[in-house]
């Protein structure tokens, strides 16, 4: 009877010294694909699933907070005349760059050469971050598999107090994107959303020939 019970103690152990390498390979796979799915590949910042949710947090709990958005200026040359592999280191070392921004910020890349900042604060904390954002940009070159490369951004943000506390997601999206539109058209630095300002600027440049 002892050596039946034995044996079959052998056996459940045996079952489950194969079953926990299993189980914790399932277990690191699901935790690589939710990972995965919230984060960008190249530079492993959240991506704009993961941004887009922290925004609506931010919102629904009441929470100031702006939105900046920028993106590298002639990011195609790059890619066109050092190539890809040099363009992704771009891309890395400008995430993170931006993920050591003092104070409250959250980055995120968007999509392509395109960034987003969601900072934790009043109007001024958020001018902060869009001025520190460009800076650590464009003040000093970036070491990239092919040499080194000088880049600037073109900045634009907004803040939910600037004009009413119901605003929603893709307003600020929207009004942080025209921001930096305008800076792209104009000094191709940082601007603050203005609303008269900002479709001026675009119907000026919708005449251009």
């Amino acid at each position: 009877m002892m050596q039946h019970l034995a044996t079959a103690l052998g056996g459940v152990l045996a079952g489950f010294a194969l079953a926990v390498p299993l189980l914790w390979q399932q277990q690191r796979t699901l935790t690589k694909v939710r990972w995965a799915a919230t984060h960008d590949d190249i530079t492993g910042l959240p991506n704009r699933r993961l941004f887009l949710d922290r925004l609506r947090a931010a919102l629904a709990g009441n929470t100031p907070v702006g939105v900046v958005l920028l993106d590298l200026n002639h990011f195609k040359t790059v890619n066109d005349t050092v190539g890809h592999e040099a363009g992704n280191d771009l891309l890395d070392l400008v995430g993170r760059r931006l993920t050591d921004l003092p104070g409250p910020v959250l980055a995120a890349r968007l999509s392509g050469d395109e960034f987003a900042l969601l900072v934790t604060g009043d109007r001024d904390t958020t001018a902060g971050a869009a001025d520190a954002a460009w800076r650590v940009i464009a003040t000093h070159p970036f070491r990239v598999v092919n040499g080194e490369l000088h880049v600037t951004a073109s900045v634009g943000y907004t803040h939910t107090h600037t004009h009413r506390p119901s605003i929603g997601t893709r307003q600020l999206l929207s009004q942080a994107d025209s921001a930096m539109y305008e800076a792209k058209v104009t000094t191709g630095h940082v601007r603050e959303y203005l609303p008269h300002r900002t479709a001026t600027v675009r119907s000026r440049d919708r005449q251009r020939p």
